[in-house]
Protein backbone atom coordinates (compact mmCIF):
# COMPACT_ATOMS: atom_id res chain seq x y z
CA UNK A 1 0.00 0.00 0.00
CA UNK A 2 1.13 3.73 -1.22
CA UNK A 3 1.78 5.49 2.20
CA UNK A 4 -0.67 8.14 1.26
CA UNK A 5 -3.71 6.66 -0.10
CA UNK A 6 -6.04 3.99 1.44
CA UNK A 7 -5.73 0.25 1.30
CA UNK A 8 -7.16 -0.95 -1.99
CA UNK A 9 -7.71 -4.18 -0.44
CA UNK A 10 -9.64 -2.16 2.64
CA UNK A 11 -11.73 -0.73 -0.33
CA UNK A 12 -12.88 -4.03 -2.25
CA UNK A 13 -13.19 -6.09 1.41
CA UNK A 14 -15.92 -2.91 2.41
CA UNK A 15 -17.68 -3.79 -0.94
CA UNK A 16 -17.76 -6.94 -0.51
CA UNK A 17 -19.63 -6.70 2.61
CA UNK A 18 -22.01 -4.26 1.59
CA UNK A 19 -23.10 -6.00 -1.64
CA UNK A 20 -23.85 -9.26 1.06
CA UNK A 21 -26.30 -7.36 2.39
CA UNK A 22 -28.23 -7.88 -1.11
CA UNK A 23 -27.19 -10.01 -3.32
CA UNK A 24 -27.13 -12.60 -0.36
CA UNK A 25 -29.81 -11.19 1.37
CA UNK A 26 -27.06 -11.26 4.62
CA UNK A 27 -27.50 -14.97 5.18
CA UNK A 28 -24.54 -14.91 6.58
CA UNK A 29 -23.90 -11.95 8.01
CA UNK A 30 -25.81 -8.56 8.94
CA UNK A 31 -24.78 -5.01 9.00
CA UNK A 32 -26.88 -2.52 8.29
CA UNK A 33 -23.56 0.12 7.61
CA UNK A 34 -22.04 -1.85 5.67
CA UNK A 35 -23.70 -0.07 2.66
CA UNK A 36 -24.28 3.28 4.52
CA UNK A 37 -20.46 3.30 4.79
CA UNK A 38 -19.90 3.32 0.99
CA UNK A 39 -20.22 6.43 -1.38
CA UNK A 40 -22.65 5.72 -4.46
CA UNK A 41 -19.43 5.11 -6.95
CA UNK A 42 -18.15 2.09 -4.59
CA UNK A 43 -21.47 0.38 -4.32
CA UNK A 44 -22.71 0.56 -8.23
CA UNK A 45 -19.18 -0.95 -8.70
CA UNK A 46 -19.76 -3.36 -5.77
CA UNK A 47 -23.19 -4.32 -6.78
CA UNK A 48 -21.96 -5.17 -10.24
CA UNK A 49 -19.09 -6.88 -9.23
CA UNK A 50 -21.68 -9.40 -6.94
CA UNK A 51 -23.24 -9.80 -10.52
CA UNK A 52 -20.03 -12.28 -11.67
CA UNK A 53 -21.00 -15.68 -10.31
CA UNK A 54 -17.02 -16.32 -9.50
CA UNK A 55 -17.36 -13.41 -6.98
CA UNK A 56 -19.42 -15.43 -5.05
CA UNK A 57 -17.02 -17.33 -2.99
CA UNK A 58 -14.75 -14.74 -2.15
CA UNK A 59 -17.54 -12.63 -0.89
CA UNK A 60 -18.99 -15.79 1.19
CA UNK A 61 -15.67 -16.14 3.19
CA UNK A 62 -15.64 -12.34 3.98
CA UNK A 63 -18.94 -12.67 5.33
CA UNK A 64 -17.81 -15.84 7.21
CA UNK A 65 -14.91 -14.02 8.41
CA UNK A 66 -16.86 -11.12 9.53
CA UNK A 67 -19.54 -13.28 11.14
CA UNK A 68 -17.02 -15.66 12.96
CA UNK A 69 -15.05 -12.47 14.83
CA UNK A 70 -18.84 -11.58 15.81
CA UNK A 71 -19.48 -15.08 17.48
CA UNK A 72 -16.30 -14.66 18.84
CA UNK A 73 -16.80 -11.73 20.84
CA UNK A 74 -19.98 -12.30 22.12
CA UNK A 75 -18.59 -14.84 23.46
CA UNK A 76 -15.14 -13.32 24.87
CA UNK A 77 -17.79 -10.26 26.41
CA UNK A 78 -19.63 -13.13 28.43
CA UNK A 79 -16.43 -14.18 29.60
CA UNK A 80 -15.87 -10.76 31.01
CA UNK A 81 -13.54 -8.75 28.03
CA UNK A 82 -14.29 -5.34 27.96
CA UNK A 83 -11.42 -4.14 25.49
CA UNK A 84 -11.77 -4.83 21.55
CA UNK A 85 -9.22 -4.27 18.96
CA UNK A 86 -9.40 -3.76 15.27
CA UNK A 87 -6.28 -4.37 13.58
CA UNK A 88 -5.89 -2.84 10.02
CA UNK A 89 -9.77 -2.42 10.83
CA UNK A 90 -10.60 -0.57 7.21
CA UNK A 91 -14.13 0.01 6.90
CA UNK A 92 -15.41 -2.37 9.28
CA UNK A 93 -17.99 -1.08 11.11
CA UNK A 94 -18.06 -2.87 14.94
CA UNK A 95 -17.42 0.68 16.37
CA UNK A 96 -20.69 1.85 14.60
CA UNK A 97 -23.11 -1.47 15.44
CA UNK A 98 -21.20 -2.03 18.98
CA UNK A 99 -23.96 -4.02 20.88
CA UNK A 100 -22.08 -4.24 24.09
CA UNK A 101 -21.80 -0.46 24.52
CA UNK A 102 -23.94 -0.88 27.65
CA UNK A 103 -21.98 -3.19 29.04
CA UNK A 104 -18.56 -1.14 29.06
CA UNK A 105 -16.88 -2.39 25.51
CA UNK A 106 -14.41 -0.12 24.24
CA UNK A 107 -13.55 -0.56 20.56
CA UNK A 108 -9.89 0.60 19.04
CA UNK A 109 -9.27 0.60 15.63
CA UNK A 110 -5.84 0.55 14.41
CA UNK A 111 -5.08 1.01 11.05
CA UNK A 112 -2.51 2.75 8.90
CA UNK A 113 -2.89 6.52 8.87
CA UNK A 114 -3.73 6.79 5.24
CA UNK A 115 -6.28 4.16 5.35
CA UNK A 116 -7.73 5.42 8.68
CA UNK A 117 -7.94 9.25 7.58
CA UNK A 118 -10.22 7.72 4.54
CA UNK A 119 -12.21 6.02 7.16
CA UNK A 120 -12.84 9.27 8.83
CA UNK A 121 -13.98 11.06 5.69
CA UNK A 122 -16.63 8.26 4.53
CA UNK A 123 -17.91 8.68 8.76
CA UNK A 124 -17.99 12.53 8.12
CA UNK A 125 -19.59 12.16 4.49
CA UNK A 126 -22.47 9.89 5.73
CA UNK A 127 -23.31 11.80 8.88
CA UNK A 128 -22.53 8.62 10.69
CA UNK A 129 -20.84 8.60 14.57
CA UNK A 130 -18.75 5.47 15.37
CA UNK A 131 -18.04 5.23 19.25
CA UNK A 132 -14.41 4.15 18.77
CA UNK A 133 -10.91 5.18 19.58
CA UNK A 134 -8.67 5.27 16.82
CA UNK A 135 -5.16 4.85 16.69
CA UNK A 136 -3.07 5.04 13.61
CA UNK A 137 -0.16 2.89 13.36
CA UNK A 138 2.02 1.98 11.06
CA UNK A 139 2.30 -2.22 11.43
CA UNK A 140 5.84 -2.49 9.95
CA UNK A 141 7.13 0.87 11.47
CA UNK A 142 5.87 1.67 14.72
CA UNK A 143 5.36 -0.12 18.43
CA UNK A 144 1.88 -1.27 18.51
CA UNK A 145 1.96 -1.60 22.09
CA UNK A 146 3.08 2.30 22.69
CA UNK A 147 0.55 3.53 20.63
CA UNK A 148 -2.50 1.91 22.47
CA UNK A 149 -0.90 2.71 25.32
CA UNK A 150 -1.30 6.28 24.55
CA UNK A 151 -5.19 6.06 23.71
CA UNK A 152 -6.05 4.34 27.52
CA UNK A 153 -5.68 0.52 26.31
CA UNK A 154 -4.73 -1.39 29.50
CA UNK A 155 -1.97 -4.49 28.34
CA UNK A 156 -2.66 -6.01 32.05
CA UNK A 157 -6.50 -5.89 31.65
CA UNK A 158 -8.50 -8.94 28.83
CA UNK A 159 -9.01 -7.94 25.39
CA UNK A 160 -10.03 -9.65 22.05
CA UNK A 161 -7.90 -8.44 19.06
CA UNK A 162 -9.63 -8.65 15.59
CA UNK A 163 -6.81 -8.88 12.60
CA UNK A 164 -8.82 -9.15 9.13
CA UNK A 165 -7.75 -9.44 5.73
CA UNK A 166 -3.94 -8.28 7.10
CA UNK A 167 -1.75 -11.20 8.05
CA UNK A 168 -0.92 -12.26 3.52
CA UNK A 169 -0.22 -8.80 3.32
CA UNK A 170 2.94 -8.71 6.25
CA UNK A 171 6.53 -9.62 6.83
CA UNK A 172 6.38 -13.30 8.76
CA UNK A 173 8.56 -11.66 11.69
CA UNK A 174 5.94 -8.88 11.89
CA UNK A 175 3.04 -11.75 12.26
CA UNK A 176 4.72 -13.40 15.06
CA UNK A 177 5.92 -10.51 16.81
CA UNK A 178 2.21 -9.08 17.00
CA UNK A 179 0.95 -12.29 17.69
CA UNK A 180 3.45 -12.84 20.74
CA UNK A 181 2.52 -9.11 21.69
CA UNK A 182 -1.18 -10.51 22.05
CA UNK A 183 -0.23 -13.70 23.95
CA UNK A 184 1.72 -11.41 26.87
CA UNK A 185 -1.34 -9.84 27.46
CA UNK A 186 -3.84 -10.95 30.08
CA UNK A 187 -7.22 -12.37 29.61
CA UNK A 188 -6.17 -12.09 25.82
CA UNK A 189 -7.50 -13.60 22.62
CA UNK A 190 -7.05 -12.78 18.67
CA UNK A 191 -9.05 -13.53 15.28
CA UNK A 192 -7.16 -13.96 12.03
CA UNK A 193 -7.69 -15.18 9.40
CA UNK A 194 -4.44 -16.62 6.98
CA UNK A 195 -4.26 -18.38 3.86
CA UNK A 196 -1.90 -21.43 2.87
CA UNK A 197 1.06 -22.14 1.25
CA UNK A 198 0.23 -21.86 -2.50
CA UNK A 199 1.86 -26.14 -2.33
CA UNK A 200 -0.75 -27.20 0.00
CA UNK A 201 -3.42 -26.50 -3.06
CA UNK A 202 -4.22 -29.70 -5.53
CA UNK A 203 -2.72 -29.39 -8.87
CA UNK A 204 -6.34 -28.94 -10.23
CA UNK A 205 -6.75 -25.56 -7.83
CA UNK A 206 -3.23 -24.38 -7.72
CA UNK A 207 -3.92 -22.16 -10.77
CA UNK A 208 -6.58 -20.20 -9.71
CA UNK A 209 -4.61 -19.57 -5.88
CA UNK A 210 -2.07 -18.37 -8.38
CA UNK A 211 -3.94 -15.80 -10.54
CA UNK A 212 -4.83 -14.72 -7.26
CA UNK A 213 -1.82 -14.19 -5.71
CA UNK A 214 -0.54 -12.43 -8.72
CA UNK A 215 -3.50 -10.11 -9.17
CA UNK A 216 -3.12 -8.52 -6.09
CA UNK A 217 0.41 -8.39 -6.28
CA UNK A 218 -0.69 -6.21 -9.88
CA UNK A 219 -2.61 -4.16 -7.57
CA UNK A 220 0.92 -3.37 -4.97
CA UNK A 221 -0.35 -5.43 -1.94
CA UNK A 222 1.36 -8.58 -2.72
CA UNK A 223 1.12 -11.83 -0.60
CA UNK A 224 3.81 -11.78 1.61
CA UNK A 225 2.91 -14.63 4.41
CA UNK A 226 1.50 -17.67 4.08
CA UNK A 227 0.75 -20.10 7.13
CA UNK A 228 0.70 -23.76 7.54
CA UNK A 229 -2.20 -25.11 9.04
CA UNK A 230 -0.22 -28.20 9.95
CA UNK A 231 2.50 -25.98 11.94
CA UNK A 232 0.51 -23.01 13.29
CA UNK A 233 -0.93 -24.62 16.57
CA UNK A 234 2.41 -25.65 17.76
CA UNK A 235 3.54 -22.45 17.22
CA UNK A 236 0.76 -20.69 18.75
CA UNK A 237 0.96 -23.21 21.60
CA UNK A 238 4.48 -22.23 21.74
CA UNK A 239 3.68 -18.53 22.37
CA UNK A 240 1.27 -18.83 25.16
CA UNK A 241 -2.19 -19.76 23.59
CA UNK A 242 -3.70 -22.90 25.34
CA UNK A 243 -7.24 -22.40 22.70
CA UNK A 244 -7.27 -22.94 19.13
CA UNK A 245 -10.20 -23.15 16.65
CA UNK A 246 -8.64 -23.41 13.31
CA UNK A 247 -11.67 -23.19 10.43
CA UNK A 248 -10.61 -23.97 7.25
CA UNK A 249 -12.43 -24.08 4.35
CA UNK A 250 -14.62 -27.44 5.39
CA UNK A 251 -15.48 -25.99 8.72
CA UNK A 252 -16.34 -22.94 7.58
CA UNK A 253 -18.72 -23.96 5.18
CA UNK A 254 -20.33 -26.71 7.66
CA UNK A 255 -20.96 -23.70 10.28
CA UNK A 256 -22.15 -21.03 8.09
CA UNK A 257 -23.23 -22.22 5.23
CA UNK A 258 -24.69 -25.51 5.91
CA UNK A 259 -22.67 -27.73 4.02
CA UNK A 260 -22.44 -31.39 5.38
CA UNK A 261 -19.45 -32.28 7.79
CA UNK A 262 -17.27 -34.85 6.85
CA UNK A 263 -14.01 -36.36 8.27
CA UNK A 264 -10.72 -34.81 6.96
CA UNK A 265 -9.38 -31.48 7.71
CA UNK A 266 -10.73 -30.71 4.09
CA UNK A 267 -8.71 -29.12 1.08
CA UNK A 268 -6.56 -25.85 1.49
CA UNK A 269 -7.92 -22.74 1.32
CA UNK A 270 -8.41 -19.58 3.33
CA UNK A 271 -8.45 -19.74 7.12
CA UNK A 272 -10.07 -18.24 10.09
CA UNK A 273 -8.93 -18.40 13.74
CA UNK A 274 -9.59 -17.91 16.93
CA UNK A 275 -6.72 -18.36 19.81
CA UNK A 276 -7.41 -17.72 23.61
CA UNK A 277 -4.68 -17.82 26.41
CA UNK A 278 -6.81 -19.44 28.57
CA UNK A 279 -8.93 -22.85 27.60
CA UNK A 280 -12.71 -22.91 27.82
CA UNK A 281 -13.99 -23.30 31.24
Amino acid sequence: MESKEASRTARTVAGHRAAHQIADNAFVFKDPYARAILDDKALAEADARALNPSERTFRLFIAARSRFADDCLAAEVERGVRQVVLLGAGLDTLGLRNPYRDLGVTVFEVDHPATQAWKRERLSAAGLAADLTFVPVDFEREDLSERLATQGFRHDEPALYIWLGVVPYLERETVFSLLRFVASGTGTGIVFDYSEPLDNYPPERRARAEAIRAKAAATGEPWITLLDPAELPAELTAMGFQHIEDLGPAGTAARYFGAAPHSGKGEAGPHILFARQTPPA
